[in-house]
């Protein structure tokens, strides 16, 4: 049962991107280590979704997107203790609604919430079509 009083925000200026950061950088497989720097750029570069409950954060989801044809969800993650009421699949349905990524495809890489994503029309891709050219730089 997702909370009454939770709220999703696309207000740059609401991000605590200091709690953020720590999330990411400390608890996420895909981003173990990723220096606050790094977190900030992509803020400035993505369209982000902050979750609150009683005005505290509570998760995050971003995406990465031309605002045309394509965009790549990433970085969702809800807090510890919010985990299991409905906060995840809140940021999803507030990306899934936003009214400027509607004629966009969206792709996500996942490790472990396949389950989550399938209920919101996610489905997987075909492996031998993407191909990645790895960071230039460490």
């Amino acid at each position: 049962m997702v909370p009454m009083n939770l709220e999703i925000s696309t207000d740059p200026q609401r991000l605590d991107i200091d709690l953020i950061h720590r999330c990411l950088s400390e608890s996420a497989y895909w981003a173990i280590g990723r220096p606050r720097e790094v977190v900030q750029r992509s803020f400035d570069n993505s369209l982000c979704f902050g979750a609150y409950i009683d005005g505290q954060p509570a998760g995050f989801a971003r995406v990465v997107t031309d605002y045309a044809t394509f965009g790549w969800l990433a970085d969702v993650f809800v807090l510890e203790a919010y985990r299991g009421q409905g906060v995840g699949k809140a940021l999803v349905q507030a990306v899934q609604a936003h009214p400027d990524l509607q004629a966009v495809r969206l792709l996500l890489a996942t490790k472990d919430a396949h389950g989550l994503y399938v209920q919101y029309g996610f489905e997987p891709v075909a492996p031998d079509r993407y191909m990645q050219r790895p960071k230039l730089t460490p």
